[in-house]
C-alpha cells in the first residue's frame, strides 16, 4: 500500500529563483471528504488520484495514483464537485529534499503553500527561510477544501 507522507508549510518570502522546474496544474475533486478521487492534469499528461483519510495529525495517508489519458482526464473532470484548482507548482531543491511550491491562481490567488515529502514521520530535513508557520493537518488548506471554500471567501483571521 502506497504512503505519502508530508508536511505543509504557507510561503512567506521569494523562492522561485530556487526553482529547478515549474509546471501549470488543474485538478478537480469527484469525490472529497475522508477519502478524496481527484483527477488532475499538467500540460498533456494526466493522473487519477485515491487518497485515504490523513492520519498522524495530518502527517500521513494512503494514496494510489495512475496516469491517464488526457481525453480520459477531460471526461471525467465535468463530474468534479466544486471550482477546480487551478494552481503553478514550482519545484524547490533544498538541502537533499525538494518542496513542491504551490501557487494558487483564480479564487485561491494569494494563497501559497509549500509541501515536502519524507520517507518517514520523524525524518529531519533543513527549513529554508522562506517556510512559514507549519499547517500540516489543517484540513482547511487541503486543495479538497479549497474547491468547495476558496481562499477568496477567507476571513483575515482564517488567513493567519
Amino acid at each position: 500500500m502506497a504512503q505519502e507522507i508530508e508536511r505543509k508549510f504557507l510561503v512567506v518570502g521569494e523562492y522561485k529563483h530556487l526553482a529547478h522546474s515549474s509546471m501549470h496544474l488543474v485538478q478537480g475533486y469527484i469525490a472529497s471528504g475522508r477519502r478524496t478521487v481527484r483527477v488532475r492534469i499538467s500540460d498533456k499528461s494526466a493522473w487519477l488520484t485515491i487518497k485515504g483519510p490523513s492520519r498522524d495529525g495530518g502527517l500521513s495517508r494512503f494514496e494510489w495514483e495512475k496516469q491517464i489519458t488526457l481525453g480520459e482526464a477531460l471526461e471525467l473532470l465535468p463530474l468534479a464537485e466544486g471550482a477546480l484548482i487551478d494552481k503553478q507548482r514550482h519545484l524547490v531543491p533544498y538541502e537533499g529534499h525538494t518542496f513542491e511550491v504551490d501557487e494558487f491562481f483564480g479564487d485561491n490567488e494569494g494563497l501559497t503553500i509549500a509541501e515536502v515529502e519524507l520517507g518517514s514521520a520523524d525524518e529531519e530535513f533543513a527549513r529554508p527561510v522562506w517556510l512559514g508557520r507549519e499547517v500540516t493537518g489543517e484540513k482547511r488548506f487541503y486543495n479538497s477544501h479549497l474547491r468547495a471554500y476558496p481562499y477568496a471567501a477567507w476571513s483575515d483571521e482564517e488567513k493567519k
